[in-house]
């Protein structure tokens, strides 16, 4: 019997990604390419949705090269939770302030690309956001009571307020990311519930609250029964239409018809790939337990925690409640940390120390961004004694990793980043202790969102980790350490394609359910344990971090200014 396939592609922050899965949830074979990123202004971070469709087709053809298309049998996109703008004849709108065409060097068709995509980490409505929040609507008891500018509603109403003749008056088409790589596929203007509950306020089964647009200045919305932003959905994996399209499956270099799953978010797509995996005989404490004991964290560029529960709960500074928004008919709460592969990049790039650090990897015969922090990572091992851990150098040295922002438990987006215990020595050692205190503080903010998920009804005894900072040790570790949980490693380190692959195989109805392609698709790979003789140094080092907060807030009210009013940082 031939061996049958599924792919699932992923749209990150700086890249698309595509793999060739099998029914069992093997990779069999991977492809990447970059896609660009504009920032025009401070906090202003675009892209383009047609570069992103081509570099979806590059990959997918890649990953299928020499495989025999009819046992392709299904497809799944996910991406991140970016804006997409486009008119009525589907072509893109500008999203920039100039509301102007550039020119995408990446671009291999007529030269033009307009820059349509407001990206997920665009902080620009951060007043709309704000002005949202202050309205105190019922529908942000599902957002964790305050609305985020990461969210849909704060840039469309930015747009609105500042874009008017460029961009708002032609916008006929409002798409999430991966619902636009859906419909680019298909045709189909179904929406993903994954998008439209997560990111725009949508609720089932009651549908769109009319009331919450109209109370923002987003009436012109509710028109056409909600045309403009969607007015069918679905679950993930459902399948949509009639598969890829004539025209989509020339692109992608498949067959026409070839199963195509409604999308899910990029971080949800990883908690597929991970939370429903089989752990019999790892001796975990979720084992024999419902899969609410389990939380998936995806860390990458940002960092998500997905925890699940059969009934509603309402985690202040938390997204959710979100019936069926990753697994159809449970409910969804999801934490978050706006940076941190990005800041923990930011940190080593920066410090003084740096050249010096890549001439050491370049001698060690090592040149990749990885090798830097495995370097790293050795190096703090020579820095502790025998008998001592890493974790201990971090005794002095603190670090509040809200550079960019706190998404979770405070939601709070005028925060910034904070460290504590510096001195004017600017060595390599004094980088390795930065690098460390930022990875320590980022476990910390973990720990900061668990309890928070704890104290409103969740039973988390198990983190289920993937994403590139699954691949970092010392990461892994601490975070295990910090939270006094067992960290679980898929085995497939590319877990959030196997999730995507996911939706390509329940859209082919090869498995009736998500909760059985996970099951069948999602594996352990490693367990990483605590280390508990460092209980008292984390919760020493946890009151401190606490500490931190308390102390920004008491500087801003000394100085009668609020976070909003300082520049941010931009990383």
């Amino acid at each position: 019997m031939a061996e049958i396939f599924y792919v699932g592609v992923d749209v990150g922050t700086a890249s698309v990604r595509a793999a060739l899965v099998t029914r069992e949830g093997h990779l069999k074979t991977a492809a990447q390419e970059s896609i660009s990123i504009w920032e025009p202004l401070n906090d202003h971070y675009v892209q383009s949705s047609s570069e992103i469709w081509q570099k979806c087709c590059a990959v997918v053809k890649e990953v299928t090269q020499g495989v025999n298309k009819k046992y392709v049998r299904g497809i799944g996109f996910d991406a991140t939770c970016s804006l997409v703008v486009l008119d009525q004849s589907f072509q893109p709108v500008a999203v920039n302030q100039d509301g102007i065409i550039v020119i995408s060097p990446n671009d291999n068709q007529d030269g033009n690309n307009q820059r349509n995509v407001v990206m997920w980490m665009d902080h620009r409505a951060a007043e709309q956001a704000a002005r949202i929040t202050n309205t105190g609507h019922s529908v942000l008891s599902r957002v964790g009571g305050v609305m985020s500018p990461e969210m849909q509603p704060p840039k469309l109403l930015w747009l609105k307020e500042n874009l008017r003749e460029s961009c708002w008056n032609k916008a006929a088409h409002f798409f999430d990311l991966p619902d636009f790589l859906s419909w680019k596929a298909t045709g189909s203007l179904t929406r993903s519930l994954c998008t439209l509950v997560c990111k725009w306020t949508y609720c089932p089964p009651e549908g769109w609250d009319g009331s919450f647009w109209t109370s923002i200045g987003l009436e012109d919305l509710t028109e056409n029964n909600f045309s403009k932003i969607g007015n069918t959905t679905c679950s993930p994996g459902s399948p949509l239409g009639d598969g890829l399209t004539q025209e989509a499956a020339a692109d992608l270099g498949l067959d026409p018809g070839t199963a195509v799953g409604a999308s899910l978010i990029d971080a949800h797509a990883g908690g597929l790939g991970v939370i429903g995996a089989d752990v019999k005989g790892f001796q975990l404490p979720c084992e024999e337990q419902p899969i609410t004991t389990r939380m998936a964290m995806i860390c990458g560029t940002s960092s998500c925690h997905m925890a699940v529960s059969e009934q509603p709960l309402f985690v202040p500074g938390v997204w959710g409640p979100y019936l069926s928004a990753m697994v159809p008919d449970v409910w969804l709460n999801e934490g978050g940390q706006s940076v941190t592969g990005r800041l923990i990049e930011h940190m080593v790039k920066g410090h003084a120390a740096y050249v010096q650090l890549q001439e050491k990897v370049r001698q060690s015969c090592h040149s990749t961004s990885d090798s830097i922090y495995s370097y790293l990572n050795s190096y703090l091992r020579l820095m502790a004694s025998s008998c001592s851990a890493v974790d201990l150098l971090g005794s002095s040295l603190h670090v509040w990793p809200d550079f960019h922002g706190n998404r979770s438990p405070l939601a709070d987006p005028t925060l910034k980043g904070m460290v504590v215990g510096l001195s004017l020595s600017q060595t390599l050692d004094d980088l390795a202790l930065l690098y460390l205190a930022t990875i320590q503080a980022l476990a910390l903010g973990t720990l900061h969102i668990l309890e928070a998920m704890k104290e409103a009804g969740h039973d988390i005894k198990t983190i289920f980790l993937c994403g590139g900072l699954s691949k970092n040790s010392l990461f892994v570790q601490t975070h295990a350490n910090a939270t006094g949980l067992p960290v679980v490693l898929p085995e497939q380190t590319e877990a959030v394609l196997v999730g995507a692959a996911v939706l390509g195989a329940c859209a082919s109805q090869d498995h009736g359910t998500i909760q059985e392609a996970m099951a069948k698709m999602a594996k352990v790979g490693k367990v990483v344990e605590p280390d508990h003789s460092l209980q008292r140094f984390y919760q020493r080092k946890y009151k401190v971090f606490k500490c931190l907060v308390d102390h920004q807030r008491e500087y801003q009210s000394l100085m009668g200014t609020s976070g909003t009013e300082c520049h941010s940082l931009s990383l």
